[in-house]
């Protein structure tokens, strides 16, 4: 290590790696400091479980935000792959379990599917007509998410060019997003399948003042415009690890086991004090990026943090290894089918209102809305090929309206009966209940690992347990002063933020870290140097 750097990044999540691969091939001297004994932050994959090899994504999931071109200008060799089974969602009729099947690959199966749901087509094309404005306004939108930011007028007069585009703005940015679901939608478990997307991590309900709902809406729709979330091959990890052979193979020099001790941040200086194998360091740097989120920067720089509670994260994650596929009571549809894409329970549209009302007020509701996910139906190359061979899957179980504040005062206690709840209202949907297909250890202990929001605080620095660092932001700027800027800086001088707290921020998507990479290239230019 020198002690002097164009660059130091602080962290090496998914955006600190991209935005090292930038700078470094810039020519620009980047050291990269992470606390841990590995790479990657969220984005790893790790051996949860030791007694399998499976190599499971702890935290992140899935592959939607991450722009083609990073991948293209930083030459990734990454492969996303489609599940075939968008989501699957399961219901009773007359005694008889049914389910609502969307498919990635064909409308006429979707359509068919909520033909039988609901028994005529109108529903079908109003639900296309629906996500039609979320195709436009992503179709207008996207390619700005990687330029300065937009003023909220001159991205709203992009849209004026007819009456489906004003449809999209007003839709999407200007009301609460439940009064459009109610107006375009009337069937109650349909609502609920796309209003899921609006609350997935975060606290909110469908007449939500905040419009936050809004916001994580268009999070989870518009990635690549066509707002597919795809599986990467490999893992999450896989991503992680092209990203660090990118950023070393361009000169970026990474250390693990740094602990920060200390920033001294002025007009003319950035100085990291760190611990590395037990020496200390102190590390000179013309621009300082954050990676984690602005509660832990203003930490280390001894300042308090009260952010809104818009910004309180709301998920409980349960990763589990399966020995096999749970058979289901539904005979309409196979285990492998249903459990490939996003598997729904209890997200129906009232229900889930009822479960905000209940966790607003601090109370596990009494159905956890939560989302199931199969990732080695699609890619099973995380898996040992002894254990693929034998039918093993991973597993991750995604609960909803399970906040920060729920599990304060008895955390163990809160974070078993959240899991309960949730295995319970997954095995009414199943012909055998999934505790009969987990895989165990060798102390016969299932293996099932589950975290709640003040885990993913303590662990990962995540504002109470936000998985966004804060609350999501609408993409573009809300103000004169920020109109122009890339949504990364700080009152610092050359310190930024290159992680999901920066405006942009949130999800695996490298935008935060391209985006603070630009901004440094931009400063660079100006002050002569490129």
């Amino acid at each position: 290590m020198k002690t002097k750097y164009d660059v130091v990044i602080l962290g090496s999540g998914h955006n600190a790696l991209v935005a090292a691969g930038y700078l470094a091939g810039a020519g620009l001297s980047v050291l990269v400091l992470e606390k841990n004994d590995y790479l990657g932050g969220a984005t790893t994959s790790q051996r949860v479980f030791p007694d399998y090899d499976a190599r499971i994504s702890r935290y992140a999931y899935l592959v939607s935000l991450l722009p083609q071109q990073i991948i293209q200008d930083l030459g990734l060799n990454l492969q996303l792959r489609t599940r075939d089974t968008a989501s699957f969602t399961p219901y009773e009729r007359d005694g008889v379990s049914r389910g609502l099947l969307l498919s990635n690959l064909s409308a006429s199966v979707s359509r068919s599917s909520l033909r039988q749901l609901i028994g005529h087509n109108r529903e079908w094309e109003q639900f296309q007509r629906f996500y039609q404005l979320a195709r436009i306004f992503a179709q207008t939108v996207w390619p700005t998410l990687l330029e300065p930011l937009p003023g909220v007028g001159a991205l709203e007069r992009r849209f004026q060019v007819d009456d489906l585009h004003r449809e999209a703005w007003r839709s999407l940015v200007a009301e609460p997003l439940g009064a459009v679901v109610e107006r375009y939608l009337q069937n109650d478990l349909l609502r609920g399948v796309v209003f899921t997307d609006a609350k997935i991590g975060l606290l909110t309900h469908p007449e939500d003042p905040s419009l936050l709902q809004n916001r994580c809406f268009l999070y989870h729709t518009m990635g690549n415009v066509t707002g597919e979330w795809k599986v990467p091959v490999g893992g999450m990890g896989r991503v992680a690890g092209e990203l660090i052979r990118v950023a070393t193979r361009r000169g970026a020099v990474m250390v693990t086991r740094a602990r920060l001790l200390g920033l001294e941040l002025s007009a003319r200086q950035r100085t990291v004090h760190c611990e590395v194998d037990g020496q200390p360091r102190s590390l000179e740097a013309r621009y300082l990026l954050v990676n984690f989120g602005p509660n832990v920067l203003a930490h280390y720089l001894g300042r308090g943090y009260e952010p809104g509670p818009t910004h309180e994260g709301s998920v409980l994650k349960i990763n589990l290894l399966l020995r096999r596929l749970p058979r289901l009571r539904n005979q309409g549809v196979t285990a492998r089918e249903a459990f490939q894409g996003t598997f729904h329970v209890d997200e129906g549209y009232e229900q889930m209102k009822v479960s905000h009302a209940q966790a607003a007020q601090s109370a596990l509701p009494d159905r956890v809305p939560c989302e199931v996910y199969c990732h080695t139906l699609t890619d099973d190359s995380i898996l040992a090929p002894e254990l693929s061979t034998r039918g093993f899957q991973t597993m991750t179980l995604f609960g909803l309206d399970t906040p920060w504040r729920s599990f304060v005062g008895d955390p163990a206690g809160r974070t078993r009966e959240a899991a309960a709840r949730c295995l319970a209202g997954l095995n009414r949907w199943l012909a055998e209940p999934l505790e009969d297909c987990l895989a165990r250890d060798a102390d016969g202990q299932p293996c099932m690992e589950i975290r709640n929001p003040l885990d993913l605080e303590a662990e990962l620095g995540h504002y109470r347990g936000n998985i966004f660092h804060g609350a999501l932001t609408f993409p573009f700027a809300d103000s004169a002063e920020t109109t122009g800027t890339w949504g990364v800086e700080t009152e610092w001088t050359n310190v930024l933020l290159c992680g999901s707290g920066a405006r942009r921020g949130g999800a695996v998507s490298g935008i935060p870290g391209h985006n603070a990479a630009r901004k440094v290239l931009e400063l660079e230019r100006a002050d002569g140097r490129s």
